[in-house]
């Protein structure tokens, strides 16, 4: 018998319907691990910042029950540096152990409460300015999808709400679990890079070839020394255009991506094989498994054996 962990999602005034729904329908496709129950401040229907309002079933009386609670996102005309008392009193609620989240906006919430002071977060890179001018304490990393840091997860803008609740189920169950809730909600199971890819810039011309064939054509070969100039010469590219492309695209260096997949792909094996890790190094394309040691620890901060052991547990 799993541990059914319960999940409060707090619906405040001015709430985005689609960031709303998101925890529901990710920890809800995770084979009864999660319980998810959303809340207002008073119990009340809560105005979304659409044409319409939502009716909750619980009060904020539910927030001292979560194991871990989540704030979507709310209009930022909605957002102010102080909290009212009703806020102030439903946030004091929640458990000192209980994780807290935020999807985009919802970090203001947080930093309001002085939750995120001398902590690093994120939000919506639109409204990174806005936020540093109001939260200086905050240490804001507006180029990443979301950023955890411990007992509080933050966000950036509408589908990384999908990213961090994926994150928490393959931090709390393992990525076999994390893929399959993707699949059965359709969306990637890991994207890469930050906000980088989607802060407005110029549109390449339609004529510009992209990079996405030369990383499926990588991803299937992690095992191979691949080099700069193979990733170009697959693209047709030269080396200085194929690492600006991809870099434009992707938010991160060749060299970083190849490196974040190949992590990726070894933690997948960690849980679900019982290879030895210097095979497991070579079956993803580092060197060695000291490479491996090294690469996994400065992703995650554990050693491999430890990695593996924490998820074979969990099965």
């Amino acid at each position: 018998m799993h541990h059914v962990e319960r999940v409060v999602v707090l619906a405040l005034r001015g709430v985005y319907p689609f960031e709303l729904g998101i925890p529901s329908r990710i920890f809800g496709a995770a084979d009864g691990r999660y319980e998810v129950l959303t809340c207002s401040v008073d119990g009340r229907p809560v105005r979304t910042n659409a044409d319409f309002s939502v009716t909750v079933e619980h009060g904020p009386e539910v927030l001292a029950t979560a194991d871990t609670v989540v704030i979507p996102p709310i209009s930022p005309s909605d957002v102010t540096a102080r909290l009212s008392d009703e806020l102030t009193a439903a946030l004091a609620r929640i458990r000192p152990d209980a994780r807290i989240v935020s999807i985009c906006t919802g970090a203001f919430v947080l930093a309001a409460a002085g939750l995120l002071d001398g902590r690093r977060a994120t939000t919506h890179w639109q409204t990174a300015e806005h936020f540093r001018a109001m939260f200086p304490a905050v240490d804001l990393d507006p180029g990443v999808l979301f950023v955890d840091d411990g007992t509080i997860l933050t966000s950036a803008g509408a589908a990384s709400g999908v990213d961090v609740c994926l994150h928490l189920i393959r931090k709390d169950h393992g990525s076999a679990l994390a893929n399959t809730v993707a699949r059965r909600c359709v969306v990637p199971p890991w994207r890469d890079g930050g906000q980088a890819q989607y802060i407005e810039q110029p549109v390449p011309a339609p004529s510009a070839a992209g990079t996405a064939d030369t990383r499926q054509w990588a991803l299937e070969r992690l095992g191979d020394p691949l080099t700069l100039a193979d990733l170009a010469g697959h693209a047709r590219m030269s080396l200085r255009t194929f690492a600006r492309r991809f870099n434009d695209e992707v938010g991160v260096s060749p060299g970083r991506w190849l490196i974040q997949q190949r992590v990726a792909r070894a933690r997948h094996l960690l849980e679900s094989s019982d290879l030895p890790v210097d095979q497991i190094a070579g079956e993803v394309g580092f060197a060695t498994g000291a490479s491996l040691r090294q690469h996994l620890h400065a992703a995650i901060g554990v050693s491999p054996q430890a990695y593996r052991r924490t998820f074979q547990a969990m099965h």
